[in-house]
C-alpha cells in the first residue's frame, strides 16, 4: 500500500493502515525521543504521546505543504520539547562549568565509535544544550526558529549550541587520548 492510501486508511480508523504507517515510521520517531531524553523510559512516554498526537491530527496533514515524514518528526520533536518544558528540565548557563563534567563509558580500544555511541554522548548534555543541538545540528532549524519554539532568544540558542559543540568536543578528545 502507498503512503497516501495508508493515511487515508489510518485517518478511516483501518487498524492494518494504522499499523502500518506506524511500523514504517516507528524506528525513525522512537530515536527522535531518544535524541531529546535522557533515559528510554522518558523517549517512550514521548513516543505514546506523540503517536497520539499524529493519529488524532491526520486529517490535518496535507501532502501538497510538504511530505509526511517531515510533518510527523515535527510532532514527535514538539512532543518531546512540550515534555521537557512540563518536567522544567531547561536549563541554560553562560558557563558550561556550571554542570559537572560529562564523561562518556569507555570504548574499548580499536572499536569505532557507533551511531549508538555518539547518541549516547548527545544524551548526556544538559538538557538545554541538548534541544538545541538536536534542533539545530539534528533537525534542521535556524536559530530563529529554536528562539521562537524554546522562548529564548536567538543569542542564548546560538550560545548554548556552540557550548554544547565544545563539549562534545571535549568528550570525543578525551575519549581519543583514553584509546591511545
Amino acid at each position: 500500500m502507498k503512503e497516501q492510501e495508508l493515511i487515508k486508511g489510518a485517518i478511516k480508523q483501518n487498524r492494518s493502515a494504522q499499523t502500518a504507517l506506524y511500523r514504517k515510521y516507528k524506528s525513525g520517531w522512537f530515536m527522535i525521543c531518544l535524541r531529546y531524553n535522557r533515559n528510554r523510559f522518558d523517549a517512550e512516554d514521548c513516543l505514546q504521546t506523540a503517536l497520539m498526537s499524529i493519529f488524532s491530527n491526520l486529517t490535518q496533514f496535507d501532502s501538497e505543504k510538504g511530505a509526511f515524514k517531515h510533518w510527523s518528526d515535527r510532532i514527535v520533536v514538539n512532543t518531546c520539547l512540550r515534555f521537557l518544558q512540563r518536567q522544567d528540565r531547561f536549563q541554560y548557563s553562560d558557563t558550561m562549568e556550571d554542570y559537572l563534567p560529562v564523561l562518556p563509558e569507555q570504548v574499548p580500544e580499536g572499536q569505532p565509535i557507533t551511531t549508538e555511541y555518539l547518541l549516547s554522548m548527545v544524551q548526556k548534555l544538559p538538557t538545554g544544550y541538548r534541544s538545541i543541538f538536536n534542533l539545530y545540528v539534528l533537525e534542521g532549524y535556524s536559530h530563529q526558529e529554536i528562539a521562537q519554539i524554546m522562548s529564548i532568544s536567538v543569542g542564548t540558542s546560538k550560545s548554548q549550541l556552540a557550548k554544547a559543540k565544545r563539549m562534545l568536543r571535549k568528550q570525543l578528545e578525551a575519549e581519543l587520548k583514553a584509546a591511545s
